[in-house]
């Protein structure tokens, strides 16, 4: 992650349209599995500034233990009160095994060189306990890649397929995987693959405060699919993809 980018998510995550709009899918995914297992001790590998950690402490009282390997944005977690923060390198966990029921790691693989994420989920794999629960995020389809994936040090983005298969080397079996901000999408296609390579702007966050309007515009297609994920429905192509493994 480009340490510059992490000043950006600190003003946005809490209101920009995307951070809540993607929060409410994650939401609905996780909801079910919470209220049916019991679940204490967390590790969210790759938290950044640990807010989305404190969120998810706060609405399934799981004890979190938020990591990342970036000094910055810890210090923002230590502002902002976030418990139990650790400075570690995803791929060399400093927690012994089975240490946790769940972990979550959101928009961290594809900071990993390709062919190097298999080590941060083989690590997750060892921290995890038989039968605990993997979530992971991260953005999907190359041809998405984007003015914004190039300033934040985006390696690589992944398929269905593929993210699937290697968690299952790594010995998860699939509870649950789906595209997601799926509505967008041929906007997106517009704006990345048009409109971006004729400006020939330099690199940039994408995180910019945009109108009020806007932003409760672009929030709207992300609720309607947190409401049809949450039915149990998903999507065949998105800018991200969520899944949900088992640790056989």
């Amino acid at each position: 992650m480009n340490p510059a980018e992490l000043a950006h998510i600190a003003r946005a995550e809490r209101h920009f349209w995307w951070y809540r709009g993607m929060r409410r899918i994650l939401y609905a995914m996780l909801d079910p599995l919470a209220r049916a297992r019991r679940i204490e001790r967390v590790l969210e590998g790759g938290c950044g500034t640990g807010y989305m950690a404190r969120l998810l402490e706060e609405r399934y009282g799981w004890q979190m233990y938020p990591m990342d390997y970036s000094r910055e944005g810890l210090a923002v977690g230590r502002s902002l009160g976030v418990p139990r923060l650790v400075q570690a390198d995803l791929a060399a966990l400093p927690f012994p095994a089975g240490a946790f029921q769940a972990v979550v790691s959101l928009d961290v693989l594809g900071h990993f060189s390709r062919g190097e994420e298999g080590r941060a989920v083989g690590e997750l794999a060892r921290v995890l306990q038989p039968g605990g629960l993997l979530v992971l995020r991260v953005a999907a389809l190359d041809v998405l890649r984007s003015r914004h994936s190039e300033h934040a040090f985006e390696r690589q983005r992944f398929t269905r397929r593929r993210l699937v298969e290697l968690c299952a080397r790594h010995g998860f079996g699939l509870a649950r995987a789906t595209y997601a901000n799926a509505l967008l999408l041929p906007a997106a296609l517009v704006k990345f693959r048009v409109w971006e390579p004729l400006l020939r702007r330099p690199p940039a966050s994408g995180l910019a405060g945009v109108p009020g309007w806007l932003n409760r515009l672009l929030y709207f297609p992300l609720l309607c699919e947190a409401g049809w994920i949450r039915k149990g429905f998903g999507f065949p192509l998105g800018q991200s993809l969520i899944l949900i493994g088992e640790r056989v």
